[in-house]
């Protein structure tokens, strides 16, 4: 993208000069880190005590498990620059690591447990699904990663979910 870094330091001002919203931005990233794993663990916890240790508990470990390992290695091999390593940018989020910026983990994570919880709960899969959303928005806009990264971590966490949870 030609304009990239013009884009992020004026999208960058804008919410570092509000402080609420600076704020907001990074409460929501870390939320998000805290409050997914939670409910995972809530999933697997209520299925288990629904079901003991059956083939569902099974389930919800193994396919988010499985594409985790996945697009890690998939990552790794892609080793996409982050934003801050090819634009002279300075990120909103705490971030210092090098490369694998492409797909998003953090994003495809949030996605792929939120499919999990689609599967046992309309409700609150689909309101994990837009927090997921919103998470890849706060990634891009922190300077943690491109659009582009967010977007296919997104996509990757619905393919992987809808391929084995709801088929």
């Amino acid at each position: 993208m030609k304009n990239y870094q013009e884009w992020y330091d004026h999208m960058a001002g804008n919410i570092k000069s509000k402080p609420f919203l600076f704020s907001l931005l990074r409460t929501f990233n870390r939320f998000m880190t805290v409050v997914i794993p939670i409910v995972y663990l809530t999933l697997l916890a209520t299925t288990y005590l629904q079901e003991g240790l059956g083939k569902q508990v099974g389930i919800y470990l193994f396919i988010p498990a499985s594409g985790f390992v996945i697009l890690s290695f998939l990552r790794k091999k892609i080793n996409a620059l982050r934003p801050y390593e090819e634009w002279d940018i300075k990120p909103l989020l705490d971030r210092d690591s090098p490369g694998q910026s492409m797909p998003s983990r953090h994003v495809f994570s949030a996605t792929i447990i939120s499919m999990a919880c689609l599967h046992a709960s309309l409700s609150v899969g689909v309101t994990l699904l837009v927090l997921s959303a919103l998470l890849g928005l706060v990634r891009v806009l922190g300077g943690v990663h491109f659009p582009k990264d967010v977007v296919v971590g997104y996509i990757c966490g619905l393919v992987w979910g809808v391929l084995f949870f709801l088929c």
